[in-house]
């Protein structure tokens, strides 16, 4: 399982969450970047011309 995240301003990374409230979890590590570059196309675009890392998709891990 995977989730998104961005960075804020102060330098906090936080969930990207849906209607409900709830962190959004993707089964895939491919889906989890299609929905990240869905939602922030331009933080994501920007980073590929260095301007810093302000996503990320992370793993899940389970006990």
């Amino acid at each position: 399982m995977f989730k998104i995240e961005t960075q804020e301003e102060n330098g906090l990374w936080h969930d990207v969450r849906g209607a409900s409230g709830e962190p959004m979890v993707f089964a895939t590590k491919e889906d989890a970047r299609k929905k990240l570059e869905e939602l922030f196309p331009v933080m994501v675009k920007m980073e590929q011309y260095g301007g810093g890392k302000r996503t990320r998709v992370i793993a899940i891990l389970n006990d």
